[in-house]
């Protein structure tokens, strides 16, 4: 009997696993969409691939500091007088016979087998490797600064694209309304004129309005095809099938001061933070362009055998020193550094401009949420109104009060009012998301408010 039970237990619990993987599946939150989308989209791992790519390159401006050490074998055999008679020295193999002309003229070929130790090291080039790796370190730090922006980016596209998908619905909802109580209208007026409380034109203008809410109706379908499209781009999920989403309810949003915001987005914008950080890389690419006129000292070394045959013995000898070295005539290092000076400039006024825009956008999303606000509140009314107000011509047309135009009148008026609410409930999610976007704190977490 216990075996029994628990077998029952076992198999209903995994039918309550099944059924909430299902769920689970068949729906999506906005959270999950920005998840997704941040692991899946190409533009994150494109920025992903540059981060990867500057501190790669970082890594590499070091490897400058460190001395550089090379081997090698080489094998060589030849009758040139100079080749054989450097080789025979190398070898330690020159005796008193190899003075003779004919030996010096028409030496007997020789073969020699040298391995070769080499080093070098640049000891100082005044402090150009460092601003070099100082530049190389911003350049990793800007790349890291521009994936957040794409983040952010990806974000904002995920919650217009979530949201259009939310917005759509509703329209086909509030289509599908008017559409069967425009059936519903038809029907009434049908028996009207059977009646002969209703002339036949009424009828015909009911029809007209069926034909006109279906055409509606259809163009919502499409309009809800083309944002489920957007989403999947968004979210880079082109595997992606249709699911039920949260809904995004009107919400009050804080709204702040506009000298605040823009203050916040100075400092918090990747995208600002990634060019500053460039400007900064092209101010050491200045410099290091400048410390290339100074003197360069290196070190160098190089020790070598050579043997006739690979089993026989030969000599071995090496070479060290210390080289410094100045361009007398730098024109081409001249020519970099005014280069390198008109590069920095221009990400200067980069710069600047940049900050403008930014500027701009803080202001017109202020501005647009602001709005939104105020619209949702007027929206609301409008909707209640426009209820009452059909309500009231459908009691009147009933009791042969008011004629038909008046009431489809109404019934326009109505489904404008639900379009316009749902359209200023959108508007003002997005206003807010553009907030968080101008202001650079649009993070998943953040995007979590909306819901």
């Amino acid at each position: 009997m216990n075996s029994r039970v628990s077998r029952f237990m076992s198999v209903a619990l995994l039918m309550c696993l099944g059924a909430w993987s299902a769920a689970a599946q068949d729906s999506l939150t906005l959270r999950q969409a920005i998840d997704r989308a941040l692991g899946s989209n190409p533009d994150a791992a494109m920025a992903h691939a540059g981060t990867q790519e500057a501190s790669s390159a970082a890594s590499l401006a070091r490897t400058a500091l460190l001395p550089q050490l090379n081997f090698i074998e080489d094998i060589s055999r030849g009758d040139d007088p100079v080749y054989v008679f450097g080789e025979l020295l190398r070898q330690r193999q020159f005796t008193q016979a190899n003075f003779s002309l004919d030996s010096l003229n028409r030496p007997q070929p020789i073969g020699n087998f040298s391995s070769r130790f080499s080093g070098s090291w640049m000891a100082f080039n005044s402090f150009k490797t460092q601003r070099e790796i100082h530049r190389a370190d911003l350049f990793k730090a800007s790349a890291a600064s521009s994936a957040k922006a794409v983040d952010q980016r990806i974000v904002f596209r995920v919650v217009n694209a979530y949201q259009s998908v939310l917005y759509a619905q509703r329209e086909i909802s509030v289509a599908q309304h008017e559409q069967d109580t425009a059936a519903a209208l038809l029907a009434s007026i049908d028996q009207h004129v059977k009646a002969g409380l209703a002339v036949e034109s009424d009828r015909m203008s009911a029809e007209v309005n069926v034909a006109a809410r279906k055409q509606e109706l259809i163009a919502a379908q499409g309009d809800l095809e083309l944002a489920w499209a957007q989403l999947r781009e968004a979210m880079g999920t082109p595997e992606l099938k249709r699911c039920d989403l949260k809904a995004i309810d009107a919400h009050e949003f804080p709204q702040g001061e506009l000298e605040q915001e823009i203050a916040e987005a100075e400092k918090a914008r990747p995208d600002l933070t990634a060019l500053g950080q460039v400007q900064s890389a092209q101010a050491s690419a200045v410099a290091a362009a400048r410390s290339d006129f100074g003197p360069r000292v290196s070190a160098y070394g190089n020790w070598e055998e050579d043997r006739g045959s690979l089993n026989t013995a030969g000599g071995n000898n090496w070479v060290a020193g210390v080289q410094i070295n100045m361009d007398i005539l730098p024109f081409g290092k001249r020519a970099q550094l005014a280069s390198e000076r008109a590069s920095k400039q221009r990400i200067d006024a980069q710069v600047a401009s940049y900050q403008q825009q930014v500027r701009l956008q803080v202001s017109q999303a202020h501005i647009h949420l602001q709005t939104a606000a105020l619209s949702v509140a007027t929206a609301r009314a409008a909707l209640a109104q426009s209820a009452e107000s059909l309500r009231i011509l459908k009691n009147r047309y009933s009791a042969g009060l008011a004629t038909i135009t008046d009431l489809l009148r109404a019934e326009d008026a109505e489904r404008q009012s639900q379009t316009s609410y749902w359209h200023a409930v959108y508007g003002n999610a997005m206003a807010y998301t553009e907030v968080l976007y101008a202001t650079g704190k649009l993070t998943p977490d953040a995007a979590e408010e909306l819901q």
